[in-house]
């Protein structure tokens, strides 16, 4: 069963008299006509989502996440444990898998998907170890010439004090570091929310990657409403002026690619959309998969700096 957002809610209404009319007059005109009216009406919702319920699309707890995507992604997934200094973050998962018979390192933010499952894995906040654990598997992959993935997913890093006790910052810029002197094709995926440094110090990519309900920012919208208005009941106005979006970042040269998803967003069809993710990353890892080292440390390099 589909959860409804709070705007969807004529959406919802509609299709429950879909569902009642299909049980009992399945294949009329009526019943046609209905179901015709309901797809156009979600399509018609998502085609004009502000930028405050896109980020409540990016948010959904039915969103395919890391494991889903890793699943229909990937093969032969052999997750790596521990960053061999502290402990194992369960925020921040990779290993190695193939894509299409191809060896990669696919690292990625994990916010879980039941009570437990966020609670084990922190909601996708990483502290020190997890951005340690992806340095690790950064040097494995620039030792072995294998691409990397990362799949984006955070409102941000850890604010805890153990975090910053162990050196949060620190690791965060390590790992930022660490992207930007690969020697090999780093593809970034924002798959849902890509919050503050959190998201960076996996996202210096030599190409970034964006699901088109995705949010891309240095803040949440609360985080900013509460900053400049002392409340985060202006995270919607927060949201608008922040220009978190695919569409907006894209113009605005952040990220190079948007992956369009599913009519409804990806929860509501997962598997077209690994589909898509899919042709995605084979044009992009084929595109890169010729230049050498020192062009791909290059290209990443102008990137970033064109930003500032």
């Amino acid at each position: 069963m589909i959860q409804y957002l709070p705007f969807e809610k004529p959406i919802e209404a509609l299709d429950k008299h879909v569902a009642e009319l299909a049980a009992h007059a399945e294949g009329t005109d009526e019943a046609r006509m209905l179901r015709e009216r309901a797809e156009k009406l979600l399509a018609d919702t998502y085609a004009r989502l502000t930028p405050w319920q896109r980020t409540l699309v990016a948010r959904h707890p039915q969103r395919p996440r890391f494991e889903k995507l890793v699943a229909g992604l990937f093969s032969e997934f052999l997750p790596v444990a521990g960053d061999r200094t502290f402990g194992d973050d369960q925020a921040i998962i990779g290993g190695f898998a193939r894509f299409e018979g191809r060896k990669v390192v696919v690292i990625g933010h994990v916010k879980g998907e039941d009570t437990p499952g966020r609670l084990k894995h922190n909601f996708g906040m990483a502290r020190p170890e997890g951005y340690r654990k992806a340095i690790r598997l950064m040097e494995l992959a620039d030792r072995f010439g294998l691409p990397v993935v990362t799949l984006v997913d955070t409102p941000g890093a850890f604010p805890g004090i153990d975090a910053e006790a162990r050196g949060q910052a620190e690791a965060i810029a390590r790992s930022t570091e660490a992207c930007l002197g690969l020697g090999v094709p780093l593809i970034a995926v924002i798959i849902g929310e890509g919050g503050s440094g959190g998201a960076v110090a996996l996202a210096a990519a030599n190409r970034v990657l964006m699901l088109e309900h995705a949010v891309y920012s240095v803040i949440s919208p609360e985080g900013c409403a509460s900053i400049l208005w002392r409340s985060g009941a202006q995270a919607e106005v927060a949201a608008e002026a922040m220009k978190v979006t695919a569409g907006d970042l894209l113009k605005l040269g952040v990220i190079h690619r948007i992956v369009y998803e599913p009519r409804g967003g990806a929860h509501r069809d997962p598997e077209e959309m690994v589909k898509r993710l899919t042709l995605a990353l084979r044009a992009e890892l084929d595109g890169l998969g010729a230049m050498s080292p020192a062009e791909l440390r290059r290209e990443r390099e102008e990137f970033f700096l064109r930003l500032g």
